[in-house]
């Protein structure tokens, strides 16, 4: 009897543990939620081919310079507002006098074949820009023949110490270019690093690593080793066509889910794919017309008042809506907005053809004989606009036609754009667009000593803005050298050294079974793929709980 009551009491209990159970279980809320899974390969088109996939060459070639931003990183890398923020570096500080940067690797770096990333592989990068018979970019071995690279605490270590001659605010930024793996390249010449098969098989430290290549497309997989966030996609793979025009057909073939560049005239068509999501953001650089000041040819370019009625007479918005779809931002200085040394207190010049004719009139252009065309001391306001984009070049002739300026649009292609009218400085006024990310550093563009062998185009001297560029490069302190750039662009506005026209807008889409694609201003067209690790194809389905109020 004893063990029977004992039998009872025991199923009592369970009872109530059961119903404990229960009205907990009733507490709750049970429900399953779809999150992002690892898996997937997302496939771009992309125009044109790679050449060399090595950060010191990708300069010349966009699509280089896409693939070598997922392949390879620098010691540090730019964000969004173009700030150098470390990258394969966990930090660095520099002298007091500016002259001394040290920078710390971050330790456990591994190379794409396991290899240890050291202070040898920055020594070695280094020492191949410095190289007299360095086949990369010409900028790029001047800059760095002027640093003394050293390792305190031996090649094997993690610590690189740069020794400048003088001091360079925008050092920093020369520190964003992708390192290369000493153990593989230092079998190699310089002089025959254009010929290495290293090019075509290339070994960083990036998010993703080369799995194949051929003419037509490349594979990339997921590099386990990677330093930062792993990627939910396990794979990118990118075909290459010969021309923009062939993206969106390949798209509706089902060949791709991306497409790297939607064009403005593209955008119309793009916009009708119901599963194609469109990404828009600002292209750091900025699109101007070059004023040949030092063309004999071109005198009047010499006269502010010239300059400035030329650009009061644009209707720069009308241009972009319509010769660019709306695919641009006007400019009002070559710094751009949004960066720290952007200054949004610059005069302005809006679209104002009667004070633009006024102008014209005082300083002594008139339309003398009747034919439209203004004239002064037996010469004409008449001269040649050059430029690869002949839609706007022609409309901005027409508009110039309407105060009575004469300039003859020829179009012209991007090569001869360069080789033989702008670095002969054989031109009258040429349309240009630059693609400028990083530090905003002017000088390479805009400084006297560089009229005649650099990028100062317009031919323009300014002993006060030369001295605001000189002493902003020469302090550290980022107010301080905003105080300069500040001093630079309100010369600038005042002068019209050149027509600044717009801000360029960079667009690309992306299927919609892609998720969580995310777009920010962008420092180059690369810099797309900035927030991959996010992105996603594979889903998996999840429960959750959450107790009731």
């Amino acid at each position: 009897m004893g063990r029977y009551l004992r039998w009872q009491a025991a199923i009592a209990l369970l009872g109530v543990v059961l119903l404990a159970a229960l009205l907990r279980y009733a507490a709750y809320n049970f429900t399953t939620v779809t999150v992002p899974d690892r898996g997937g390969t997302y496939v771009e088109g992309i125009a044109g081919n790679p050449q060399y996939l090595n950060p010191l060459l990708s300069q010349f070639n966009q699509v280089d310079g896409v693939l070598v931003t997922l392949l390879f990183n620098g010691l540090t890398r730019l964000d969004e507002q173009g700030n150098v923020v470390p990258d394969l570096a966990e930090a660095w500080n520099a002298s007091s006098d500016g002259l001394t940067y040290d920078f710390r690797l971050r330790p456990g770096l591994s190379w794409h074949d396991g290899a240890a990333v050291t202070a040898a592989d920055v020594l070695y990068t280094v020492g191949a820009m410095q190289a007299e018979d360095f086949p990369g970019l010409a900028d790029l071995g001047v800059l760095w023949r002027a640093v003394q690279t050293t390792a305190p605490d031996g090649p094997d270590g993690l610590v690189v110490r740069f020794t400048l001659k003088q001091p360079l605010a925008s050092f920093p930024d020369y520190t964003t270019i992708g390192l290369l793996p000493a153990h593989l390249w230092e079998r190699v010449p310089t002089a025959a690093m254009l010929d290495s098969q290293l090019n075509t098989r290339p070994v960083g430290t990036g998010p993703f690593q080369l799995v194949q290549i051929s003419a037509t497309r490349a594979e990339l997989a997921a590099n386990p080793r990677y330093h930062g966030p792993t990627p939910y996609l396990t794979g990118l793979s990118f075909r290459f066509y010969p021309d923009r025009q062939s993206l969106l057909p390949a798209f509706d073939r089902g060949e791709i889910d991306g497409i790297s560049f939607v064009a403005p005239d593209d955008l119309a068509e793009a916009n009708k794919r119901k599963d194609l999501q469109l990404f828009s953001a600002p292209l750091s650089g900025y699109t101007l017309i070059y004023l040949n000041q030092q063309n004999p040819n071109t005198p009047f370019f010499q006269e502010t008042a010239v300059r400035q009625a030329l650009l009061l007479a644009l209707d720069r918005q009308a241009l972009v809506d319509q010769t660019l779809h709306g695919q641009g931002i006007v400019a009002h200085t070559p710094f751009l907005p949004g960066t720290w040394a952007y200054d949004a207190e610059v005069p302005q010049y809006g679209y104002d053809p009667d004070r633009a004719r006024r102008l014209l009139d005082e300083a002594g252009w008139q339309d003398r004989d009747g034919d439209g065309v203004r004239d002064h001391e037996n010469r004409k306001l008449a001269f040649i606009l050059v430029g690869n984009d002949r839609a706007m070049i022609e409309a901005i002739a027409t508009a110039w036609t309407a105060i009575g300026v004469q300039a003859a649009a020829e179009p012209v292609s991007l090569a001869g754009l360069t080789s033989d009218l702008l670095t002969p400085r054989s031109f009258d006024a040429a349309l240009v667009h630059w693609e400028l990310s990083g530090d905003p550093d002017p000088y390479p563009l805009w400084h006297s000593t560089q009229i005649k062998d650099g990028q100062n185009y317009s031919g323009w001297s300014l002993r006060t803005t030369d001295e605001a560029i000189e002493r902003a490069r020469a302090v550290s302190d980022p107010a301080m050298r905003r105080s300069y750039y500040v001093m630079f662009q309100r010369a600038f506005a005042a002068e019209v050294p050149a027509l600044l026209l717009y801000y360029p807008v960079y667009t690309y889409g992306v299927r919609t079974k892609v998720h969580d694609v995310q777009i920010s201003p962008l420092n180059t067209p690369a810099d797309r793929f900035r927030g991959i690790a996010n992105w996603y194809i594979v889903t998996k389905r999840i429960t959750v709980g959450s107790q009731k109020q």
